[in-house]
């Protein structure tokens, strides 16, 4: 039973060792308004440049495969 107790409290110990305080949020507007198209060139940039080499790599796949 002692070591059950035991466990709990290294347990808890460890839990409250690992809490986070919430980070200081502000809730004034924003400093430089984004307009949509900078927006939609935004997205598109980093859509093309996480998808276009997974593509890449998908779309050769058979080549990859021939080669080994």
């Amino acid at each position: 039973m002692s070591g059950i107790k035991s466990s709990v409290n290294f347990l808890g110990v460890a839990v409250r060792s690992q809490i986070v305080s919430k980070a200081a949020l502000s809730h004034k507007p924003a400093k430089h308004h984004i307009s949509a198209g900078e927006q939609a060139i935004a997205l598109t940039v980093f859509f093309i440049t996480i998808l276009g080499p997974s593509g890449y790599v998908l779309a050769h796949l058979e080549d990859y495969k021939h080669h080994s």
